[in-house]
């Protein structure tokens, strides 16, 4: 019997001896590759199909998203709402989503209604069909919703501080404007859908309880499709940095409030520096008691929230500095953050404070492990990314044997004021 006159045993993060669950492995007949997260109390399961069709392979602004949007809105039997209304009286979702150089369909569904939704998802992959009134609304509807946006000073700095890493012609750098949808059509719409879907490079993750036969229901669903596991031929986009490295911008003469966003360019996940730089964001400004937040939300007042973050793209990243702040106080705002990596380059930092930071990164892991649609959506990104389950183990060595002085390393390399571009949009 537990005796709660003695106090339990309190163990550090950090000495936690985390290990990661290996996923099952199997391609359907056409060579997709499956890969399985089975685990789970619960009758659920979630199966998502990821394929390269992101705006990474647009030969024209917003093909891709609009695509992917669309794909769900009517095939050759089945009106829109047909659709919606069958996954509605199954208790199932069926979302799509388009990024950088993917674009995904994610089913979230109860165990025993999988083989009875499976084939209606491969008729929404085998033969859509992109109603012209489907593409009306769809182009309406985001011109009104792109026009409330522009009234968003966050909004306007988040699309500006991407072309200025990136440039606007690159997919991490290139944002809607109303003149974008106007061009659009189904003719090319459906030639993207043709060329990334019906005959697209797909992964299939499946996670959850899943039911007795679910690898032949998926083979027998979509092995037979003429999806492919090659990849897609290469596409190159040339980064194009901007030449300015401060700018503020008015969007609203009466704004009290400013958005403010410093970034850098910064190397993807396959660089020897990106763990340990992962280490030292966490502590600049990557939690709630980071350095950032102490110092600005907490001691001045300037903000709610401040952030820093490296971008989660595939080819190349940037390492972000956000928040929104008063507008008599953005210039003081900034001045802070350079002072903050100015101590970080000068000073190292203290072992009671790395020892925190190091126990709030395990615990993150440790939560991100709790279950099997988080496991499944951890090695996703490694799939997507081009790693395997060696680089989880790194990163809790990483994050267990970092030294102070490692970190200032690094921060004499990335954290140069110099190096970054500055961005205000009030």
């Amino acid at each position: 019997m537990l005796d709660r006159k003695v106090t339990p045993t309190i163990e550090e993060a950090v000495h936690f001896d985390l290990q990661l669950k290996n996923c099952d492995r199997f391609t359907l007949d056409n060579k997709v590759p499956v890969y399985a997260m089975i685990a789970g109390a619960q009758d659920v399961v979630m199966v998502e199909w990821v394929f390269d069709a992101g705006n990474w392979y647009d030969k024209q602004p917003m093909v891709a998203a609009t695509t992917n949007f669309l794909i769900k809105n009517g095939t050759t039997t089945k009106t829109a709402y047909q659709i919606n209304d069958f996954f509605e009286f199954h208790g199932a979702y069926l979302n799509r989503s388009c990024y950088n150089e993917t674009a995904s369909l994610t089913l979230h569904c109860l165990s025993k209604h999988l083989e009875t939704l499976l084939p209606v998802v491969r008729e929404i992959i085998e033969t859509s069909i992109f109603p012209e009134q489907e593409l009306g609304i769809y182009i309406q509807n985001q011109k009104q919703r792109l026009s409330v946006n522009l009234q968003k000073c966050d909004f306007i700095a988040n699309r500006l501080i991407d072309e200025y890493l990136f440039g606007i012609n690159h997919p991490y750098g290139t944002y809607s404007n109303a003149k974008d949808y106007d061009t659009l059509n189904t003719d090319v719409i459906k030639a993207f859908y043709k060329e990334y879907y019906l005959n697209g490079c797909c992964k299939i993750f499946v996670a959850g309880k899943m039911p007795t036969g679910y690898e032949s229901m998926l083979n027998k669903a979509f092995g037979t499709l003429p999806l492919r596991a090659e990849p897609n031929a290469v596409v190159e986009h040339p980064i194009v940095t901007a030449s300015q490295k401060k700018v503020e911008i008015i969007n609203d003469e009466n704004g009290v409030q400013g958005a403010i966003r410093m970034a850098r360019p910064f190397p993807n996940r396959h660089h020897p520096d990106f763990q340990k730089a992962h280490v030292l964001n966490t502590l600049f400004g990557g939690f709630f008691g980071s350095r950032l937040m102490s110092n600005i939300r907490e001691d001045k007042g300037y903000t709610y929230g401040i952030h820093s973050y490296f971008q989660n793209h595939v080819h190349a990243s940037a390492w972000m500095i956000s928040t929104e702040a008063g507008r008599d106080v953005c210039a003081a705002t900034i001045a802070e953050v350079i002072k903050e990596m100015e101590i970080l380059r000068n000073e190292p930092v203290d072992r009671e404070e790395l020892d925190l930071v190091r126990n709030y990164m395990i615990g993150s892991l440790l939560g991100d492990l709790d279950g099997p649609f988080q496991l499944i959506g951890r090695w996703k990104n490694y799939v997507l990314n081009g790693l395997d389950e060696n680089y989880f183990y790194k990163s809790i060595e990483t994050i267990k044997s970092v030294t102070p002085q490692e970190l200032q390393s690094l921060a004499n390399t990335y954290l140069q004021p110099d190096d970054f571009y500055e961005l205000v949009v009030i």
